[in-house]
């Protein structure tokens, strides 16, 4: 089996998906992608915040619009 067969499977497994609090939501260890489609693909796509670039973009992606007030706030 390769890494795309792997990574389709676990994809396609729902036990990798949230559904409640945020749906949506990817986390595969197994999958190595760190950007992933959404289970609607015409939706986009998501993270995988089972690997730590997953977390780190995520975190950055959160982030970043504060960083960017701030800047804005404290350049006037």
């Amino acid at each position: 089996m390769t890494q795309d067969d792997i990574n389709a499977q676990e994809w396609h497994n729902p036990d990798n998906w949230t559904g409640r609090l945020f749906p949506g939501l990817y986390f595969s260890k197994r999958d190595s992608r760190i950007w992933v489609p959404k289970r609607v693909r015409a939706l986009g796509w998501t993270l995988n915040l089972a690997h730590t670039a997953g977390a780190i973009w995520a975190l950055i992606l959160l982030l970043m619009p504060s960083v960017l007030l701030a800047g804005l706030l404290l350049t006037r």
